[in-house]
């Protein structure tokens, strides 16, 4: 299933499950950018859900043997078990819209035999933007030479979700 993916079989396994179980969710921050063909590089893939309690979620950890760890007063909402040990839950993105008001800026890119969602690559820039980390600093030259590449190439070949 994970042929020609950064995603191992277990991962993408989950992603798929997640499809499969209605969940609305989407990929966010540099991994998305790198699915737009941009060339960055990040050690995780950030998932932001529209309802953390959607039991969709629980059922697709379960078929791959993960496991969700609800959020404390000192800690995020945590995804565990090695099938699900690359993804992070994302909560809010900065400078952004509701889940709902940036579902409508997202790609609908095929990883395998499976479509997700993906936060375009001008609403990832907007977010770096207002986070004014350092390392977002560092990165948005790249971000913004890729999106301007993809538009005069017309490289990015995924369609757009409706």
């Amino acid at each position: 299933m994970a042929d020609n993916l950064i995603f191992s079989d277990k991962e993408a396994a989950f992603l798929e499950e997640l499809v499969r179980q209605n969940v609305r969710f989407m990929i966010v921050g540099l991994s998305a950018a790198a699915l737009q063909g941009a060339p960055v590089v990040t050690q995780d893939v950030d998932l932001w859900f529209a309802d953390l309690s959607d039991p969709g979620i629980k059922k697709a950890l379960k078929k791959v043997g993960g496991i969700y760890v609800p959020p404390t007063a000192n800690t995020p909402p945590l995804l565990g078990g090695e099938a699900v040990k690359l993804f992070d839950i994302v909560v809010h993105m900065h400078g952004l819209g509701t889940f709902q008001e940036e579902e409508k800026h997202t790609l609908s890119i095929l990883l395998g035999t499976t479509r997700v969602k993906v936060l375009s690559l001008e609403s990832i820039i907007k977010s770096k933007k207002a986070l004014r980390r350092q390392k977002d600093k560092l990165v948005l030259p790249v971000l913004s030479d890729a999106l301007i590449t993809i538009k005069e190439t017309g490289g990015l070949q995924k369609k757009r979700d409706q």
